[in-house]
């Protein structure tokens, strides 16, 4: 399956760690070129930008783009277009989280998670549509969660952006089914990404437990197989869905999750 993006062009936002890292060294090994996004220290996201532009042989650029501001986002994808030679794949990773019951959530949090975790795609997506409209190909793939399928408490706003992508790509989908676009949503179980290390160190604190048994007896308790989902298997299947055996799939929440849905 080497080379099979050859030649695309693929904007990962949240891509400078954790999931959207692993899509995006994946997607540059398979030959697409690649625009990172994120936050980090400059020195490493450099760092990163060159190794995959100089190992795979591919263009790969890197845009600072705020995701909760349209007008950095709109900046990113005009930089994309044309330092990629267009966007033909787009994948929408990025997220933040905050835990806290309804009536004690602070609004600034919301508004924060909603915006960068569910706006961000409308905006990346309304603006990728028209070049994949005029080229009759194109790939929208949304990291959205398990939490985009099933609910758990004190994540209000976490859940409620993650139902509203698994929303927004059905209607994607069915928007675009007959022009060569797709649009599928992947749904992971918990994956052990900086953002879950920060909740399993809160919950250790919060039980006075260790950091291990406040992964596998709290963190990972609604995912049957105790085990973290691998970043490499998410990435796989954003590969798959890109590639050209996918044209089928579209509309559709694929759940990658230890079995936590089958409940």
């Amino acid at each position: 399956m080497a080379d099979s993006l050859r030649g695309k062009g693929a904007v990962i936002t949240g891509s400078t760690s954790g999931i959207g890292q692993g899509i995006a060294e994946l997607f540059a090994r398979e030959g697409a070129n690649v625009m990172l996004n994120g936050f980090g220290d400059k020195a490493a996201i450099e760092a990163l930008r060159g190794r995959l532009e100089k190992d795979c042989k591919v263009k790969v650029d890197y845009h600072p783009a705020d995701m909760s501001k349209p007008a950095e986002i709109a900046q990113m994808m005009a930089r994309a277009a044309q330092s990629l030679g267009g966007v033909d794949i787009l994948v929408n990773n990025a997220g933040i989280q905050h835990v806290a019951p309804v009536d004690e959530f602070p609004v600034e949090k919301w508004d924060a998670i909603i915006a960068i975790n569910l706006t961000s795609a409308f905006h990346t997506t309304r603006l990728a549509l028209p070049a994949m409209k005029a080229k009759k190909w194109g790939r929208v793939i949304n990291i959205a969660s398990a939490h985009g399928l099933v609910a758990s408490p004190n994540k209000s706003a976490y859940v409620s952006a993650k139902h509203g992508i698994v929303g927004f790509t059905k209607t994607v989908a069915l928007e675009v089914a007959e022009l060569g676009i797709t649009s599928n949503a992947i749904c992971p179980g918990f994956v052990h990404t900086p953002l879950v290390q920060i909740q399993i160190e809160d919950r250790a604190r919060e039980l006075g437990i260790t950091p291990e048994k406040a992964a596998r007896d709290v963190i990972l308790a609604p995912q049957p197989t105790k085990e973290f989902v691998k970043i490499e298997d998410i990435a796989a299947l954003a590969l798959y869905l890109a590639g050209p055996n996918a044209t089928q799939i579209n509309g559709t929440s694929i759940s990658i999750d230890g079995g936590w849905t089958a409940r």
